[in-house]
This record gives C-alpha cells, structure tokens and sequence, in this order.
C-alpha cells in the first residue's frame, strides 16, 4: 500500500533525474518501450469507457506523461550529439523508416508530425475548450433541473445529492482536459523543434567535433534524428488520439467498439447501396472489376447477415416484451403502484401552468424549497417531497392542496393581478376584484398593476401571484404538520439525533417508549405548533417521565414543560410581555370535575350545553381583546390544559392554551381578560 502510494511520486522525480543524469543506452531502450506501451494502455482504457468519467484521472495522466515523453527526448537528444548513439530501438524505428532515402524518411516524420500537430492535436485542443464552455454554461439549467425532480417526486435526497456531484465533477473535468490539451499541442511542437536540433546540431558536432564527411554526418544524424522523433512522436499521436476520444465521448451504455459496432451498422440495408456503387465503380471505371466486385460482395453480404441478425434479435425482444407485459398484468405489482399516496399535492388548473414552468418565468419550484428549508427551521421536521402537477378537472384559476390525498385547502389567482389587503381601513378609490386570501382568510382585492402603486401608497398590503400561492402552502404546512409525521420520519429524526447524541436515543428506544409512541408525542406538538427542533431536550424529558408514565398525552405536557422558554418567547410580544386571557375559577371547576380517568387514560365528559357555554364565554373574551389589537393566548392551570385546548380546538384552532408550568420566568405576563363559565 505504502509502495503505491509513493510510487507516482518516485516515477516524477525520476523523470526530473533522467533530464540531468545521462542513461546508458540499454536503458533508454527499456524507457522507450514502456513509453509506447504507456501510451498504447491509456488509448485503449479511453476507447472502453463509458463515460468521460469513468477516466477523469485522464487531465493529470496526459501531464505526467508528456513530461516523460519529454525527460526521454532530452536523454535521446543527449545521446545522440554526444555519441552518435541512442540505442537499438532509435537506431531501428530510424532504418526501418528511412530506408534508402534520407530525405524520403524525414518527409514521412514531417507527415506524421503535421497529422499530429494540425488534425488531430488542434481539433482535440478545440473540442476540449467548447467542452468546457458548455458544461459550465449549462450547470444552472442542470441544477434546476434536478431541483424541479426532486420537488417533483421523481428523485430522493441522496439521488439528487448524486446528481449535483456529478455536475461538479464534469465541469472540472471538461475544465481540466481543456487546459490538458495545451499540454499536447506544446508537445508536438517540442518534438518538431528538437528533431531540428538534433540534425543541426549533430551536422555540426559530426563534422567539427568528430571529422565525419559531410555525407556520413548527415545520413547518421538524420537517421538517429528521425528514429529519435517517431519513438517520441508514436506515443504522443496514441495520447493526441486518446484526448481526442475522451473529449468527444458522450455518456453510453457502452465502449466505443461497441457503440460504432451498434450505430454505424444500424441500418444494414444502407450497405446494399454502398455495395451496388463500388461494384458500378468498378463497371464504370477503369479499375480492377475484380477488386470492386469482390469488395462490394463481401460488403452487400454481410449487411444480409446483419438484417438476419436484427430481425432475430427484433423478434425475441417482442416475445420477451410480451411474457413482461403478461406477468406483469397477471401480477400484484401492477396495482401497487396506484396504492400509493404522496404525503403533500399541490395541483392547479391550466391558466396557472406559467408558475411553474421555468421557461415561462416561474418559480414555483425555487419557492418550494424554500419552503421545506423554512419548515424544517421553524418546525424541526422533514417537509415530504411536494408533488406538483396540473389538473384539467379543475378550474382554469383555482388550485387545491392535499394532505395524504384529502383536499384540505383550495384557492383563485389571477396571474396578471396583484392580491391587496386592506391596512384596516376601506380606501374607496382602490377598485378591484373583491375575494379572500386563502392563507388567513382576510378580505382582499385583485387589482391590476396600474392600481398597484396607488393601494401601497394607501398602506395596503400588496403581492404577487406566486407569493399567495407560496403563504398559502406554508401555512396549510404547519397547520397539518402533525398528519405528515409518520414513524418514518421519525425514525429518521432519531437516527440523526443519534449520531450527535447517541446516549439519550439508546436509553429511550426502546427501552422506555417505542418510536410510535415518540411519534404520538411528537405529532401532539406539532398540532399546536410547537416546533420539535430541539429534539434532544424533547427526548432528554422524555427519557426523565417515561419510566413514571407511557401515556403520550401526559408526557407531552411534561414535554411541554421542559419547552417553557421556547414556548413563552413564541408568543411573548417584541417588549418581552405576554398577553394573556386567563381561565377563572369557575372555568377551571367545571373542566377538572368533568375529566374522567380510565383505563385508556383521561377524557373529558361535559355534556353538550356546558361545551357550548364554555365556548361562547371563551369566543366573547377573545374578540374583545382582538379589537383591540392584541392576540391573546389562554392562559390555565397543568392539569386542566390539555382537555380545555382539544376542547377548543374545532372551534379556535389558532388560539395558543398554555399552562402556568409554561411560562419563562424572565416574561412579563400582563392578564387582559378572564374567562368565567
């Protein structure tokens, strides 16, 4: 492990060393083999990925080994001019290619090296910088796409966490190969430079220094010159090559072999036309018949052979297609998907498509990320994906929100209309269509936008469609938090809670409580908008009550008494005061004779007309406090509070109930009413 680890880092230094220390020419050989096979291995790794991913090690690859390329043509070129003398190797490539002819072998480099430097180099070079340029022009796009998925319901967290990443990484990586692929254009143009030199330099070394004719200084040094160049420039057109494969793959579920074996013999009977016009090439013209004649069969036959094939394989894909579709109709899985239920639907008529569609300036999707972040924050819960879709049942305007499938909340928008609530007083010359905001149910108008700075002007409070839309979602939310609680999601709550306290979870669960029960207690808060955030605080009361008792609505009190400070400051005002409607004596009589214990737990049974007249009495105290100006929040006694709240909740869901064990004694409780029955 140590080994390989430095192993790359032995090889650079290496390569430095080998530009000063001269080599013996045994060596050189070995070096020059291995520099072919290098090169040779990473054009063959690049032809079968799947994915310009699949190689991203790629940019740094080409770096490390045009720097070795170049460490052995400065041994080389040190070999040459010194000795006459680079190693069989060179001295092969070199014979082999010029032959009889000097001047016949240096125009075959030139060639090699102009096919390198101008095609293939310059064109991977460009490739590689419009690759760039567009991966990192179409993130945004990508990032909302995956976004627009995920509220969706299409992927989940993790998926769209994989997702991101891999946006991150080809947009290095394509940013990377661009830069990369300067590295190879220098290098051609290096290995031409030093060709020129060594043949210069070794005329004038072979006749100065070492008295060779003219005829012998320019035949050896020209031979070693070239021999030295294609041993270099061979492995440089492998990497140009490989570069310029990685840079122009798209994304397969194959390698290139067989994405070409796959699309270019997509269609056989094409081959029958590319057959008939070799074969009218060789009738028409005065080429070999027989050459042209023998190709164009052999290619008109084997597009016969590959109609068959196709044809046999179209044949058995459709039999297999059939015995799915028959199994699959014939099976209970082709029903379970309808069972399913998406915990949050928001759906809306066709009018009001452009506010989600991105394309027409909609931001809905944004919105509703924001809004599960800002539950998550006030609340201490994971907000379920929200299924967003149109439905042409409804009316073009109107939009619904489900829970668990149930239309719980409805509403109107006019998209080219803006929502203004009065400040409290009626401004006659604000003309508009007269309607209800959906979230609290105030009366407001839909006026246009040249009416728009006249109502902010008079202090009314003005906003857009999709600010309606996002209010009313929030607080449909978090007033049906507790039904989108599941054991689920509790679960993975406690997991979490787990990995920073695992002491406090490992001691509740499930020793003392299960997590239904935890759940129970939980969805309790949250119908009274108590944000469970501070999880461990709720577990650590928990763990301290649940020995004594299992009944979730007594530990919930106990819950909510170790949230004193969080509950007290939700509903203090800015000053640190809490204004308070408190529960009289004889309030507080009739509610505690009428609880009733049992087996299950404690109920309350009061008969219909006290319930009325506890309402009524407690309906007649609010609104006097409301007119002028204050929310109030009914203040009782421990033992009485959770049976008084449930008993209003039908009636005043939004009115807070605490109990005197409730209250942060830093708080400033000022009494503005008293409720007696």
């Amino acid at each position: 492990m140590i080994l390989r680890d430095y192993s790359i880092l032995f090889a650079v230094i290496m390569i430095i060393v080998m530009m000063v220390i001269p080599l013996p020419t045994w060596m050189l050989d070995i070096l020059i083999i291995i520099n072919i096979s290098l090169a040779l291995t990473i054009l063959l790794v690049a032809m079968n990925t799947n994915e310009p991913l699949q190689f991203s090690i790629f940019p740094a690859l080409l770096l490390l080994t045009t720097l070795f390329r170049l460490g052995l043509n400065v041994s080389t070129t040190r070999a040459i001019l010194t000795g006459a003398d680079a190693g069989t190797v060179i001295q092969t490539f070199g014979e082999f290619v010029v032959g009889g002819s000097v001047i016949v072998g240096f125009l075959v480099f030139l060639i090699l090296v102009i096919i390198q430097f101008i095609v293939i180099t310059k064109g991977s070079e460009r490739v590689a910088e419009v690759a760039a340029r567009f991966t990192l022009d179409a993130m945004p796009g990508k990032q909302m796409s995956i976004d627009a998925d995920l509220n969706a319901g299409l992927i989940n967290e993790q998926q769209a966490r994989e997702r991101r990443e891999k946006i991150e990484k080809e947009a290095d990586f394509y940013g990377a190969m661009d830069g990369a692929a300067k590295f190879v254009k220098g290098d051609a143009i290096a290995a031409i430079v030093i060709t020129i030199i060594n043949i210069l330099g070794g005329l004038l070394i072979g006749m100065m220094v070492m008295g060779m004719p003219l005829n012998e200084a320019a035949s050896t040094y020209t031979l070693l010159s070239i021999g030295d160049g294609l041993v270099s420039q061979i492995p440089a057109l492998l990497l140009s090559t490989a570069t310029g494969i990685v840079v122009t793959r798209v994304a397969s579920d194959g390698n290139l072999s067989l994405d070409i074996s796959r699309q270019v013999f997509a269609y056989p009977k094409l081959l029958y036309v590319v057959g008939g016009t070799i074969a009218l090439l060789g009738i028409l013209t005065p080429i070999n018949p027989f050459l042209t004649l023998s190709i164009a069969g052999f290619i008109s036959f084997g597009g016969f052979k590959m109609e068959q094939a196709l044809k046999e394989q179209q044949e058995q894909q459709d039999v297999q297609e059939e015995e799915q579709a028959l199994e699959e109709v014939k099976g209970p899985e082709s029903v379970l998907p309808l069972l399913e239920v998406d915990p949050i639907e928001f759906e809306f008529g066709y009018s009001l498509i452009p506010l989600a569609d991105a394309n027409q300036g909609g931001d809905l999707l944004d919105r509703v990320v924001m809004i599960r972040r800002q539950c998550a924050l006030e609340l201490g819960m994971i907000v379920p994906v929200i299924r967003i879709r149109d439905n042409i049942q409804l009316k073009p305007n109107e939009y619904v929100i489900k829970i668990r499938g149930n239309r719980v909340a409805q509403g109107e928008l006019l998209l080219d209309h803006y929502l203004a609530m009065s400040p409290g007083v009626e401004d006659e010359s604000i003309e508009g269509i007269e309607t209800v905001e959906p979230a609290f149910g105030l009366p407001a108008l839909w006026i246009t936008e040249e009416m728009k700075e006249r109502a902010e002007m008079a202090g009314y409070t003005v906003v857009d469609p999709p600010s309606v839309v996002s209010t009313h979602l929030t607080e449909v939310i978090k007033r049906h938090a507790h039904e989108l609680l599941g054991r689920q999601e509790v679960k993975t709550l406690l997991d979490h809670v787990k990995e920073s306290a695992p002491a406090v979870v490992e001691e509740l669960i499930p020793d003392l409580l299960t997590v239904g029960d935890v759940q129970k207690i939980l969805r309790n808060l949250l119908q009274e908008r108590v944000s469970i955030r501070n999880l461990p605080l709720i577990l650590e009361s928990l763990a301290d009550h649940a020995s004594h008792t299992k009944d979730p609505d007594l530990l919930t009190e106990y819950v909510r008494q170790s949230l004193a400070r969080q509950i007290t400051h939700q509903y203090a005002g800015d000053n640190g005061s809490l204004k308070v409607i408190t529960a009289g004596a004889s309030l507080e009589k009739r509610i505690a004779d009428a609880i009733q214990q049992t087996e299950q737990g404690p109920y309350l049974a009061l008969d219909p007309e006290t319930t009325q007249q506890i309402y009524q009495a407690v309906l007649e105290e609010v609104k006097r406090v409301q007119q002028v100006g204050v929310e109030p929040v009914l203040l009782t006694s421990p033992m009485i509070r959770m049976h008084l709240r449930r008993l209003l909740a039908r009636y005043l869901p939004d009115l807070p109930v605490l109990s005197y064990n409730e209250l942060d004694a830093d708080i400033e409780v000022q009494s503005v009413g008293v409720v007696n029955v």
